[in-house]
Formats: structure tokens, C-alpha cells, sequence
């Protein structure tokens, strides 16, 4: 069973000038806004079930702790108790954690079918990892003149230069359509990487030879740009694998795809100065 996470990550303005910068901020204990209904599921189960648990486990075992240490001090115990076990704490101390997991069966393995169980999709792309950048390719759109996408990561001169973040921010993204179905096919031409966008909630791994397959729905309304990187210890460079992700509204995804992958002049301009970069563009 995959085990897909959550992950810090941030979005940022590109060419939309009504659209708000969100990067990662530092000392955030928590997740950032999801964007999709998988991320929100997620924030949901974290927040309901899994947070609560761990306080209440954290503030038992801490009372336990200073209950032991006050009750059988040395001082209060001159002489030490020789006992050596406690049936009922035995039982209790076993029954309690079996209960505990049992009551998150349910509500995680919704969470986990909902992710693996494809929706009717509206589009569909295709993520190859390599060593070290992404490759995208959009099958439904080969004959609209769309081509792959050859996405490497920005060095640290270029990030400042572009007003980008270094180790998040790619030269070419992936550009989507938000309030669409998004079928992702990951894969890999050599070592193990993943894809993942923790504010859609996705965590998928790129085997070679196999194709994974998972899904997301950006929310209407939450265009931007969205970043991850590979999630899988992939060799010397892994840590320099970013992925950043345009969501863009329908109306000016439609307008990339009738410009054969690529924004007006104007547009690109916008985009922190870096453009669209296409394979047949490199």
C-alpha cells in the first residue's frame, strides 16, 4: 500500500497579477492552504484524528512520567518494590493501542482508497524523472503541437535573478488546468524518483518500467503556481530535482495549448522573466 504524504511546499505569483505569493514560511508547524479535495481530506484526517490522539498519548505518558518519579522516588520508597508484573496494566497497555488503530482504520482507509481510485478524467499528462529534472508530456494534446516539457532546476544566481525560491523553483513548469481532472502518469527512464505537490495532496513514485498513476483537481479560483520536488532518494543530485507546477484557469490553459505550449510574449514576460520552455523551444 503506497503511503502518500504531506509535504511543505509553496505557491507564488507568476504571470497573474491579481493572483497572491504564498511561498513556505519560516517556523510553520502546520500545513499550508490545500488546494485541492485530496489535500483537504488530508488536512481533515490530521487535524480530526491523528492531532488530537497524539496530544492526548503525549499528556498521558507525561503524567505517567511524573507520577512514577514523585509515587516510587527513592525517598518515598526506602524499601523497592519487588514486583515484577501487572496483569491488568499488561492488558490495558495492549487493548488501549489495538482500540486506538482500530479507530483509524476507518477514516484512513477512506482517505487512501479515495486517492488510488481514479475519477473520470478530463486530461491526462505524463511525468518522467530522469537524472536530475522532469520531463512532461501531455498525450491528448500531441496533435494541438503541445511537446514535452524539459524542466531542470534553477541554480541559485537564477532563482534570486527570476524571484523565484532556490531548490523549489524549476526553468520550464508543468502547466494545468485548475477545476479539471488530472490523470498523472509517473514513471522513470533510470533511478527511483517520486512526484509530489504537497498542496495537492499528491505522492506518487517513478519506477522504471512501471507507470503509477494518480490524480488531482485544482480548486477553481486557486490559480498560482505550486511547488514540490522528488520525493525518493534518487543519487547525488536528488536534493536538485524541484517541481513547480503552473495552475492556470481553463480559458488561459486553452490559450497555451492553441500557442503550441507557450504563453503570449506579454505573458511570458510576467512569468518572473523566465517564459515557457518547451523541448522543441530548447
Amino acid at each position: 500500500m503506497r503511503l502518500k504524504t504531506s509535504l511543505i511546499t509553496g505557491a507564488g505569483l507568476l504571470f497573474m497579477p491579481a493572483l497572491a505569493t504564498a511561498l513556505p514560511v519560516d517556523g510553520n508547524m502546520g500545513f499550508q492552504d490545500p488546494v485541492t479535495s485530496t489535500m483537504e481530506q488530508i488536512v481533515g484526517f490530521h487535524n480530526t484524528w491523528i492531532m488530537p490522539i497524539i496530544t492526548i498519548i503525549v499528556l498521558l505518558v507525561m503524567a505517567l512520567m511524573l507520577f512514577i518519579m514523585v509515587r516510587f522516588r527513592e525517598k518515598a520508597n526506602p524499601v523497592p518494590s519487588k514486583t515484577s508484573h501487572n496483569t491488568l496494566i499488561e492488558i490495558i497497555w495492549t487493548i488501549v493501542p489495538v482500540l486506538v488503530l482500530l479507530a483509524l482504520v476507518t477514516p484512513s482507509m477512506k482517505l487512501l482508497y479515495m486517492q488510488d481510485d481514479l475519477p473520470e478524467t478530463e486530461m491526462t499528462i505524463k511525468v518522467t524523472g530522469d537524472t536530475w529534472y522532469w520531463e512532461y508530456s501531455y498525450p491528448d494534446l500531441e496533435e494541438s503541437g503541445v511537446e514535452s516539457i524539459i524542466s531542470n532546476p534553477l541554480n541559485k544566481e537564477q532563482a534570486i535573478a527570476a524571484g523565484k525560491p532556490f531548490l523549489l523553483a524549476a526553468d520550464a513548469p508543468l502547466v494545468v488546468p485548475s477545476d479539471t481532472k488530472v490523470k498523472v502518469l509517473v514513471t522513470s527512464r533510470n533511478n527511483l524518483h517520486a512526484f509530489a505537490v504537497p498542496q495537492f495532496g499528491v505522492k506518487m513514485d517513478a519506477i522504471p518500467g512501471i507507470i503509477n498513476e494518480t490524480w488531482f483537481e485544482v480548486f477553481e479560483g486557486k490559480e498560482g503556481t505550486y511547488f514540490g520536488q522528488c520525493s525518493e532518494l534518487c543519487g547525488v543530485n536528488h536534493y536538485y530535482m524541484p517541481i513547480e507546477v503552473k495552475v492556470v484557469s481553463k480559458a488561459d490553459f486553452n490559450t497555451w495549448v492553441a500557442n503550441g505550449g507557450s504563453f503570449t510574449q506579454q505573458e511570458a514576460s510576467n512569468n518572473y522573466g523566465s517564459g515557457m520552455t518547451t523541448a522543441a523551444q530548447e
